[in-house]
């Protein structure tokens, strides 16, 4: 499987859903995504929610969210 540029997909732009990222040409934030999907929705239940974003953009939330949490350095747990 082809390594997916989440960059062609989210983008942060100042006054648009508080310059949060979201997927491009829409105001649909990425977290409001990634809590869908912790939530338990399916990719299908997004697109049905959703119908004008694809499944790429779903798995660029993913692909964005899992290189910000390799940056982060949350330290040793207690």
């Amino acid at each position: 499987m082809e390594e997916l540029n989440w960059q062609n997909y989210i983008t942060a732009t100042q006054g648009i859903v508080c310059g949060k990222p979201a997927i491009k040409g829409t105001r649909i934030a990425v977290d409001l995504i990634l809590e869908k999907l912790s939530f338990g929705d399916t990719f299908e239940d997004l697109l049905e929610a959703y119908p004008h974003i694809r499944r790429e953009a779903i798995l660029a939330c993913l692909a964005f969210a899992s290189e910000s949490v390799k940056k982060e350095n949350l330290g040793q747990a207690a």
